[in-house]
């Protein structure tokens, strides 16, 4: 049987052959701007890392609600100053107890005490005894009821119509005006009615008429002078 002929074209696949490689130079981008392109892709990251590490920080150093603040030390500085002075102090019922002078007297609020130096002091007992003091430089509290004498320190307690005076000498003397007593750890001469008495330390109340002697301890009578 004969075969029916067929346009042999019809038959055949064309294929199209491949396109041809582009032949157009490749063009070498500049450094800066292949930078600029790498630093554009990894800003948003570098600003995401910051913004994290201000927030640790803040957090980190905000203090809390509740915490209480360590207050710092007060340091031994003087807050005032006052020159060729006198400070007094009176009874609540008005007669002078206390006077104070001095060249300089610096107070200390971190303790609440006064130095003063080249101090001169006048107190009167309860029973009208007058004592004064002097000393190179002096330490006294706020209310001027403590006092410590440094160098050439000397108090002395006016005689009265039934006791005769008493003198203290040394390089330190602890006075307290308002329980009239007189310590020191270093020596001390006493004159008292014509007897000198030296001694390494003392403990004196007035108000007992008691003195104490510590270490060695020497006297020297004057049989001139008559006892009270």
């Amino acid at each position: 049987m004969p075969v029916p002929e067929t346009d042999a074209l019809s038959e055949l696949t064309v294929l199209a052959p491949p396109a041809p490689a582009s032949t157009a130079p490749h063009v070498k981008q500049p450094l800066r701007w292949r930078l600029l392109q790498l630093a554009s892709a990894y800003l948003p990251l570098l600003l995401m890392a910051v913004l994290a590490l201000a927030t640790w920080w803040l957090v980190k150093n905000t203090p809390l609600g509740g915490e209480e603040r360590t207050a710092a030390p007060a340091r031994h500085e003087a807050d005032y100053e006052m020159h060729n002075f006198a400070v007094q102090r009176f009874t609540p019922q008005g007669p002078l107890r206390a006077q104070i002078e001095g060249d300089t007297l610096r107070h200390y609020p971190d303790t609440d005490t006064v130095e003063i130096d080249n101090v001169r002091m006048r107190a009167v007992g309860p029973d009208g005894r007058v004592t004064l003091a002097t000393a190179r430089r002096a330490i006294a509290n706020g209310a001027a009821t403590e006092v410590q004498l440094l160098g050439g320190a000397e108090i002395v307690a006016e005689a009265t119509a039934t006791e005769p005076a008493i003198n203290f000498r040394g390089e330190f003397l602890h006075a307290f005006l308002d329980t009239e007593r007189v310590r020191s750890h270093l020596p001390v001469t006493i004159t008292r009615a014509g007897t000198e008495m030296r001694a390494d330390g003392i403990e004196y109340s007035h108000l007992d008429r008691l003195i104490q002697f510590s270490g060695r301890t020497r006297a020297t009578f004057d049989p001139r002078v008559k006892k009270p």
